[in-house]
């Protein structure tokens, strides 16, 4: 029996075309996928660490490696967000020390559960990313000028602080005092299964999925969308702007806690001077993922990618028996790579559309 041929659009002679047949090809698809350009460079990166580095494969590196990517990209996703809403923060880095500051000298000069100066840091630190997205939506100043005064600013601060309070660069150790094992079980090692994880490749893993979920299945992922490809544009058909951008900064504060509260209950002392430099590094991660400078592309997925990237480079090298004087050489040439390749792949997938 023959098919009937599909129904004639109004106004027209020809047949409307089948739905189906209108449908984008797997190939298509992926091509189109920002993140596409470094998977290909993370597989091409293992490949090439497990034949030059005889340990690489043991389940003991790779852990290694997995926890130095978590470490991480618990920090590039939201940062990779910022940037695809068109943003930078340069002071993320810093502010990870600062959480874990706050955290640590208010329980101790306090003398109160842990816990309580877990929470008076996450509210400080949620208030610093909330002055960045303020001040830059107020001012109309580049993120990068506001950005590096809050990083000039928290790092003074965290040095100023700390020496004014413990009389050291370093805090005083709270090993001891209540609730810090509990809060040990839940930002530096998590028992799970008989075993245990390091509580950042949890953390990392739910803000990967959760970023997902915002960017391909929200209103809010859409603004973000919107307000990184053109601000104006997006004002126009009634993004809220101003808020959009305030809470992404503030999930970049909020990452910051996370790690900063890892970096307190992993090690019991944080010293004041850390962080500095870290905020590129995260860039550098969200840019290999796939991220444009520009704003209005990329993805979460890319910038965990970015960070897997990241991990498997710094500890190949250390397993291969190389001077680890070269992690920085090779860093530099994944970034130039990387946005050599996600450029050429967005332009394939934008001329077959």
């Amino acid at each position: 029996m023959s098919q009937a041929a599909p129904p004639a659009v109004p106004g027209s002679a020809e047949p409307a075309q089948d739905e189906r047949l209108l449908r984008t090809s797997l190939t298509r698809r992926l091509m189109g996928r920002p993140e596409l350009g470094s998977v290909v460079g993370a597989v091409a990166v293992f490949v090439f660490f497990s034949i030059v580095a005889d340990s690489f494969l043991q389940p003991s590196s790779l852990n290694t490696v997995l926890y130095a990517a978590s470490t991480l990209g618990v920090m590039a996703v939201p940062v990779a967000l910022l940037m695809i809403g068109g943003e930078f923060d340069l002071s993320a880095g810093v502010m990870v020390t600062s959480s874990a500051l706050i955290s640590s000298m208010f329980s101790y000069q306090m003398t109160a559960n842990v816990w309580v100066g877990v929470g008076v840091s996450l509210l400080v630190t949620l208030a610093i990313g909330a002055f960045n997205g303020f001040m830059l939506t107020r001012t109309k100043l580049p993120s990068f000028i506001i950005t590096l005064g809050t990083f000039l600013m928290l790092t003074g601060l965290n040095l100023g602080f700390t020496k004014l309070i413990s009389g050291t660069v370093s805090t005083k150790s709270i090993a001891d005092m209540e609730g810090f094992a509990s809060a040990r079980a839940v930002f530096a090692e998590t028992p799970l299964l008989g075993a245990t994880v390091k509580s950042t490749i949890l953390w990392w893993a739910v803000l990967v999925a959760l970023a997902t979920w915002i960017l391909l299945r929200t209103r809010f992922g859409n603004w973000i969308f919107a307000v990184g490809g053109g601000a104006d544009a997006a004002r126009a058909v009634g993004v809220p702007v101003k808020r959009t951008k305030i809470f992404l900064y503030m999930g970049v504060a909020f990452a910051a806690w996370v790690s900063g509260q890892h970096l307190l209950f992993s090690f019991d002392v944080v010293q004041s001077g850390e962080g500095v430099g870290n905020e590129l590094t995260y860039i550098i991660a969200a840019v290999i993922g796939g991220c444009l400078i520009t704003g209005g592309y990329g993805s979460a997925i890319g910038s965990a990618v970015g960070a897997f990237i990241f991990g498997m480079t710094s500890k190949g090298i250390v397993y291969a028996e190389w001077n680890p004087d070269w992690f920085k050489f090779f860093l530099g040439a994944m970034l130039l790579l990387a946005t050599l390749l996600n450029a050429w792949v967005r332009k394939r997938a934008e001329a077959t559309r």
